[in-house]
Formats: structure tokens, C-alpha cells, sequence
């Protein structure tokens, strides 16, 4: 009878709600130990006292990781709107009169990166020397949700009905070969006499990749990496042709596009946040730049 007593008397702080909302995103002991500075021990015993003072197991331990109770998942929920509480109080402070400063997450593919994302944030930078950015490239789409991001630029034709933003326009892409004496045009990448670079199974969905299957059912692609970027290069350096986002490629000297663009294998740009953090100064910021900056060449 003590032990519900005792549940009872203990008071939640704020730093235990953080907790459990970093080990509910992390999922392990290591992973909430970075997002709050801790060692993966202190969380632990942290946890241990927390549960201990309600009387009641927050977390189920598993080989994957540890997964929320229900009482976790109602806690949590309550941390998220503890978060966004203090981060609009942060925002009522950033919109005084001063410079904008803090960090602004943006997750994005590597190629949108370097041919759009990074040439539009050098001015921004230049004006605003106290923002800094945290570049995050990959195929998945990181979590605006879980504020793994703060900004995410995505090619899609279905963005998340929970996050807010605008399209920036179609990404075209088109066939290129190397610009140099003896390359391959069109006629003999399409008979297969070309050596072909493509996207490999990191990339099973891609436009491009369906669109060459559909085409082209029969190639087999002699080179095949994990991010159009690699495409781009492989192809610049003359081991042969392949399918590039005209953004990326148009630019390049080294290489010669060899078709019109593709409408099949065309899709749309987005600029993404989440509609908790738009509202934050450094957010807005970044994102209005992007929107104004970020400009898609045409066929």
C-alpha cells in the first residue's frame, strides 16, 4: 500500500519530461544520451529513479530498443507541448530587435544540396554571421515531427499532410553523356552500346529508375551507386551516360545533354517545416530565403 502512496507524492519536473521525450525519440539509452548531453548510465539511473518515484514501468526493454508505455506516450505529449511552450517563448525573445542567431536543421538528398540548397545559403550566412546550419543528406526524409529537422527540401509528389510548405517548381532530368570526342549520343546509349551509371537499390523508387525500366527493360547498367550525386560525377568523368536533374547537371561543362527532358520521370520540389516551428525567428528566416532563392531551370 505504501508503494502507490509514495507514486503519488512524487512530483514530475520539466528535465524528466525532457527524458522521456528523448528516449521516446532516441529509443535507446545512447541515442537520448547524445540529444541531452548525458552519458547512456545517467539516463539509465535517471529513468530508474523516475519509474521508481511513480510506481510504475515507463519504458519495455527490447533487443531494439526501448519502446513507450502508455503512460510514457501521454507524457510525452505532454513534453512536446512543454517544447513548443518554450520554444515560442524563445521566439517572443528572438523577435526583439536583434541579430538572428541559433542553429537551423535542414535535411535534404545530396544532390539538392549542392546544386541548390548550399549555393542559396552562402548570402544568408554572409548577412546573418550569427546563424549556423546543420546539413543533413540522405534518401529518407528526417523526422520534422521529432525536430530531427527544422527544414526539409524534398523531391515528392505526396509531401506529409502534417507538415506545411509550398512547391518550388519541377525538377526535369534528362539523359547526359561526358562532353568529349567519340562520347555516345542518344542513339547508342538507347541500343545499350553506351555503358549506362544508375541509381542502385538504395534508390529502388527513383524516377529515373522507373523510367529506364519502363524504357529501357533490357539495360543493365554497368556502374550503379547509391546517390544521383555519384551519377552526376561518374558521368562527368566519361564512364558513361545517364539520367541527371537538369538543376544539377546544366551547369557542368563536362557534360552534354543527350535528350529533351523526360516528363515520365519528372517530379516536384518542396519546402517543408513543421508547423511548430515555422513561428521561430531562425526558421522563418532560413525558410522565406529558401522559398525566394531556390529556382529550377527549365527544359
Amino acid at each position: 500500500m505504501q508503494r502507490p502512496i509514495a507514486a503519488t507524492q512524487y512530483k514530475l519536473s520539466p528535465a524528466d519530461l525532457q527524458l522521456l521525450l528523448a528516449l521516446a525519440r532516441g529509443g535507446t539509452l545512447a541515442a537520448a544520451g547524445d540529444r541531452l548531453g548525458l552519458d547512456a548510465s545517467t539516463v539509465f539511473r535517471s529513468l530508474q529513479r523516475i519509474e521508481r518515484g511513480l510506481g510504475r514501468p515507463l519504458f519495455e526493454r527490447s533487443r531494439s530498443g526501448y519502446l513507450p508505455t502508455e503512460m510514457a506516450a501521454t507524457l510525452t505529449e505532454h513534453a512536446e507541448q512543454l517544447e513548443t511552450a518554450m520554444e515560442a517563448a524563445r521566439a517572443a525573445v528572438e523577435a526583439a530587435p536583434s541579430p538572428v542567431s541559433g542553429s537551423v536543421r535542414i535535411t535534404t538528398t545530396d544532390a539538392v544540396l549542392h546544386g541548390l540548397v548550399a549555393p542559396a545559403l552562402q548570402d544568408l550566412a554572409r548577412v546573418h554571421p550569427l546563424l549556423s546550419f546543420e546539413l543533413h543528406t540522405g534518401n529518407e526524409l528526417a523526422s520534422l515531427t521529432r525536430r530531427d529537422a527544422d527544414i526539409a527540401v524534398r523531391a515528392t509528389q505526396r509531401p506529409p499532410e502534417h507538415l506545411v510548405g509550398k512547391p518550388l517548381g519541377p525538377i526535369q532530368v534528362a539523359v547526359y553523356g561526358p562532353r568529349r570526342r567519340g562520347a555516345p549520343n542518344w542513339a547508342q546509349a538507347e541500343a545499350g552500346s553506351a555503358d549506362w551509371i544508375a541509381p542502385d537499390d538504395a534508390l529502388p523508387e527513383h524516377p529515373s529508375v522507373r523510367w529506364r525500366q519502363r524504357h529501357l527493360p533490357k539495360l543493365v547498367p554497368r556502374y550503379r551507386v547509391n546517390s544521383i550525386l555519384s551519377v552526376l560525377e561518374l558521368v562527368a568523368l566519361g564512364l558513361g551516360v545517364g539520367i541527371l536533374p537538369m538543376f544539377l547537371a546544366e551547369g557542368r561543362r563536362e557534360l552534354r545533354r543527350l535528350t529533351e527532358p523526360l516528363p515520365e520521370a519528372q517530379t516536384t520540389l518542396w519546402l517543408l517545416t513543421h508547423p511548430r516551428s515555422r513561428h521561430l525567428r531562425r526558421v522563418s528566416l532560413v525558410y522565406g530565403h529558401l522559398a525566394e532563392q531556390l529556382q529550377l531551370p527549365s527544359g
